[in-house]
């Protein structure tokens, strides 16, 4: 279930049901946040309105209203709409949905398929979709937290509209709350005045089911205590939500600063400011894939050939996050950041491709030299295509005087490894072998 998903209209709410499922917007007029999408005139209001939505995918953080989206969409269209959850559904349950649709179809009904959690369905799962959806035989409507570009399979995502969920903002969380005061109770008592209203926001991280849920917790804390309390604020939120405060806004600022203070910890070769800034990054409940992507990418650009391990080691780092979860996955993390921190550095394979980029940019077309063509035809043979190619193991050391670059920028040297770790033993390699290159 999703931030304000409807409720089922055969089993109706009641006090016992969760606050955040009690005050769920079943219209667009009620719905609270993503403006960029569904304010007026926006494409996906346009969409939902004129009940003519395409293939989509929801994308964004759990508590922004991705399902209730789909819920809203469901009251709009007059299409037949079904609803699976990844985590409980599979292929099977998949092809009696689609052989309902195929019936519908043959009457000139459509059907639209929610799928929550779309990311935790296999590639053969997904793969069961691709046909229905290219043939227009459903319209697939997924929400995820994670990626679709690594978790969704490229040709199913060519197939949808992505839309980004944004995390819901602090104007949209007081709108939210206050609107749930105004219009709800917990166990028919009477709301205690509501203290530290910002913190309670911050302790929620953009998740307004999150903020919901923690505050009828506090507040249930609160009236059960044989002296009720009158108020509630920070104490009883941090009671409720089981956590101090730790200031880490995913969405705001902070969120980069302190991405920002990792990265260059890493980079700087400080393993302790490293795992710090990664301490507070997974108490804030930062995305632990995430962080091992960033690790990826600095594994590449900041350590590169003075430790090839380094890459080796941050791949395996978000394979073994995304099989482990939290919380056992911020041990693998602090392996990690602080192997990373602690290896040589050089940053000369990104030097490399951005001198070189640059020198294509300035001439895309240069052409490739004749002895590096292949010779498929006998035309292209007869034009010269890779007559005077050099075989390099036929020749001393595997290595032979050739041209490789266009003319325009032979002799050019990208790649200028440095003195750093097994970058060293590279750079001997290099400058031997570069003695006898052609200028």
């Amino acid at each position: 279930m999703d931030l304000f998903e409807h409720p089922d209209h055969t089993n109706p709410t009641t006090t016992s049901t969760p606050l955040a499922e009690r005050i769920r917007p079943r219209t667009l007029n009620e719905f609270v946040g993503q403006e960029h999408l569904l304010g007026s005139g926006k494409p996906l209001r346009v969409l939902i309105e004129r009940d003519e939505v395409p293939s989509i995918i929801f994308w964004g953080p759990p508590g922004s209203g991705k399902t209730t989206l789909a819920r809203i969409i469901a009251g709009h269209t007059h299409a037949a709409f079904h609803q699976l959850n990844a985590v409980s559904s599979g292929v099977k349950d998949v092809r009696k949905i689609l052989e309902q649709a195929e019936r519908r179809q043959t009457r000139g009904e459509r059907t639209i398929l929610f799928i929550d959690e779309i990311h935790r369905f296999n590639k053969a799962q997904q793969d069961a979709l691709l046909h229905s959806v290219e043939e227009g035989l459903i319209t697939l409507i997924g929400a995820t937290t994670e990626n679709p570009s690594f978790e969704v399979i490229p040709p199913l995502l060519s197939r949808c509209r992505v839309y980004v969920i944004r995390p819901l903002g602090r104007e949209d969380l007081l709108a939210i709350l206050d609107h749930a005061l105004r219009n709800e109770s917990v166990s028919g008592e009477t709301w205690p005045e509501i203290r530290d209203r910002d913190f309670l926001i911050h302790l929620s991280g953009g998740d307004a089911r999150r903020m919901l849920n923690g505050l009828e917790t506090a507040v249930r804390l609160a009236v059960a205590r044989p002296t009720p309390a009158h108020s509630i604020g920070k104490s009883e939120f941090e009671e409720a939500f089981q956590q101090r405060y730790a200031l880490y806004d995913k969405a705001g600022e902070e969120h980069y600063n302190i991405i920002s203070a990792f990265i260059k910890s890493v980079r700087g070769s400080d393993p302790d400011a490293a795992v710090y800034w990664l301490a507070r990054m997974v108490e804030g409940g930062e995305d632990p894939k995430f962080i091992a992507r960033r690790m990826i990418v600095l594994a590449s650009e900041d350590i590169g050939n003075a430790d090839p391990y380094a890459l080796t080691l941050a791949t395996s780092c978000f394979t073994a996050v995304d099989y482990v979860g939290m919380p056992e996955a911020r041990i693998i993390l602090a392996q990690t950041a602080t192997y990373l921190a602690s290896c040589p550095k050089s940053n000369a394979s990104y030097v490399a491709i951005e001198k070189a980029l640059e020198d294509v940019r300035q001439q895309p077309d240069d052409p490739v030299p004749l002895h590096l063509r292949n010779a498929p035809t006998g035309l292209m043979a007869h034009l010269g295509y890779g007559r005077e190619y050099k075989y390099s193991h036929d020749h001393e050391g595997h290595v032979v005087e050739q041209q490789y670059l266009p003319d325009r920028v032979k002799g050019r040297e990208y790649y200028r490894p440095t003195d750093q770790g097994r970058e060293q033993a590279i750079k001997e390699r290099l400058q031997s072998w570069r003695k006898s290159k052609p200028t």
